[in-house]
């Protein structure tokens, strides 16, 4: 397995400033062109304002294996609206030209990015104000050469570590890791949850055991309670479905659903 130096990027920055006795940061889950094709330059900055560590951006594809039904339905209204990998990174530009300061990181699947042309990708996304690259249906023995074309463009390549991951390969999974390990709170699908899974912190235990680079739990996360319970277990929590939910209704006033949203995991209804 070969593995290139990971690049310094505004994650590890960003982790570091962070008090350690504090709660997990908030990483919120924004669909590129959703709800409308060009909102995502906006809700970035929204999820700042919040009070978010970071944000992840999902570049829509239509076969998005991980995701459930309300990011699969953002993903298809997203696609409707034009999005496309190209425009994605333009959005994301805009952001950085607007004043986006936090981390951001891409989450789309293997096929778009090897459509785009794997080193080309890397360049543009790094150029256009990007610092990590999620991309759940890569499976890790196949990883090496988007992890290697990644760290070479200056991007974190952040994977996935489900509960059924055996010890050993997790330990190779997050020797592999850059800028923060992505936590799946369950097997399956995302989705938004009433309660965390057990496994959840188990998990996040193992994954520390393995690896002192930040842990942050995804899959299932809804509310100020999930978030709160995390301290001491994981540094982020990534919050999607919760989220699109919630501007799916209010449209109209994303950004101001974004911003209230983020601000209420962090501080409480």
């Amino acid at each position: 397995m070969s593995i290139r130096v990971a690049p310094r990027t505004r994650f590890d920055d960003a982790f570091s400033a962070r008090d350690a006795g504090a709660p997990p940061g908030l990483i919120p889950y924004i669909t590129a062109g959703f709800p409308h094709r060009d909102a995502t330059a906006v809700l970035l900055r929204a999820a700042q304002d919040g009070g978010a560590l970071a944000v992840e951006t999902g570049i829509p594809f239509s076969d998005p294996l991980a995701d459930g039904p309300t990011i699969q339905r953002a993903g298809w209204r997203a696609l409707q609206n034009g999005m496309t990998l190209q425009l994605a990174l333009e959005q994301v530009a805009a952001a950085r030209a607007a004043g986006l300061e936090i981390p951001v990181a891409a989450m789309t699947y293997v096929n778009p990015v090897l459509a785009y042309g794997r080193d080309r990708f890397m360049r543009d996304a790094h150029a256009a104000g990007l610092d990590g690259l999620i991309v759940p249906d890569l499976p890790f023995d196949e990883a090496d050469s988007v992890r290697d074309a990644a760290h070479g463009a200056g991007l974190a390549f952040i994977p996935l570590i489900a509960p059924t991951t055996p010890d050993e390969r997790m330990r190779r999974i997050a020797a592999s890791a850059s800028g923060f390990v992505y936590c799946v709170s369950v097997t399956g699908v995302t989705g938004a949850r009433s309660a965390l899974p057990d496994e959840a912190l188990a998990l996040l235990d193992r994954v520390r055991a393995a690896t002192p680079l930040p842990r942050a739990l995804g899959f299932g996360l809804s509310r100020h309670e999930h978030v709160q319970a995390l301290r001491g277990h994981a540094e982020a929590a990534v919050v999607g479905s919760a989220l699109i939910d919630a501007v799916e209704r209010a449209p109209q006033d994303a950004a101001g659903v974004v911003e209230r949203f983020c601000e209420s995991l962090i501080q409480g209804p």
